[in-house]
């Protein structure tokens, strides 16, 4: 009994043998985890030093923020107090040129061809006319201001998609049968249309309902609906026009009328200011 008990504790004071770590793999570092103070002051000093070192960190990006801001704020100041002393600059040289020289106009045009001098003019021309033609006149010419305007923010036309488009529209009606296919002794292909004669045009077609514009097209139509309201809200909130819906005491039926009551205050309320206040109190004979 006695040896029984003896090996059992040999058993227990008998070291674990060590694991050896596989190659090429790496042993973990341990740690030293600190144990968290027993101490309650301890442990709340630690908060409050944690919470001072945020508060430092805070303010440091709050300085260094404001920094950056005004040395924007300074480039941009620069930078335009350089324009205004460059444009002073090249006024002062101008007038100090002309009055030295009468001639100085006709010497600098020199320097321009004959074609660059009536394109110049022609672009002046072109300005002046359109600066004076910002005030609304009549519909036709808003409407006609608004077409050319669109005109010009027109895409160039994609000459190869008009290419491909012709194709396959020929290919199908030499298929339906509107089209004569012939072939030249010189082994070209061409469309014949048999009731003008016409070579390779597409003959005329009822509307079909099976076309369908591309995403591309269906995307700048909406942005130029949008970018057209957003233009329409502008103007109207220029104009001092505000939305249906805002708050206060209706006395119009629609803008129009809105518009119109607006004007007559504009021009008759300190006239009819006394005659108003009466009838709502009431005292008016």
């Amino acid at each position: 009994m006695a040896d029984k008990t003896e090996a059992q504790d040999d058993s227990k004071k008998m070291p674990e043998p060590e694991i050896a770590p596989v190659v090429g793999e790496s042993v973990p570092e341990t740690e030293d985890v600190k144990p968290a103070p027993a101490d309650p002051k301890a442990a709340l000093a630690a908060r409050m030093a944690r919470f001072k070192a945020l508060q430092s960190q805070k303010e440091s990006g709050r300085k260094a923020t404001e920094k950056e801001v005004r040395d924007a704020e300074d480039r941009s100041a620069r930078l335009a107090q350089i324009s205004k002393l460059q444009d002073a600059h090249d006024k002062a040289s101008y007038k100090l040129l002309k009055s030295e020289d009468p001639d100085f106009e006709r010497k600098r045009n020199w320097d321009y061809t004959v074609e660059e001098s009536e394109s110049w003019d022609k672009r002046m021309a072109k300005k002046a006319r359109s600066r004076d033609n910002v005030a609304f006149a009549d519909y036709t010419k808003e409407a006609n201001k608004v077409y050319k305007r669109q005109i010009k923010q027109m895409d160039k036309v994609d000459l190869d998609s008009y290419a491909a488009q012709k194709a396959e529209k020929l290919q199908r009606q030499v298929q339906s049968g509107l089209l004569q296919l012939i072939e030249s002794p010189e082994g070209d292909l061409y469309t014949v249309n048999p009731l003008n004669n016409q070579i390779n045009t597409p003959a005329e077609e009822g509307y079909s309902h099976d076309h369908k514009p591309s995403q591309e097209a269906i995307d700048k139509l909406v942005g130029d609906l949008d970018k057209g309201e957003r233009a329409r809200l502008k103007a109207r909130a220029a104009r001092g026009i505000r939305d249906e819906n805002d708050a206060g005491d209706v006395t119009y039926i629609n803008q129009k009328n809105k518009q119109f009551n607006d004007k007559l205050t504009r021009f008759y309320n300190k006239y009819t200011t006394e005659i108003r206040e009466s009838f709502e109190r009431g005292t008016a004979i």
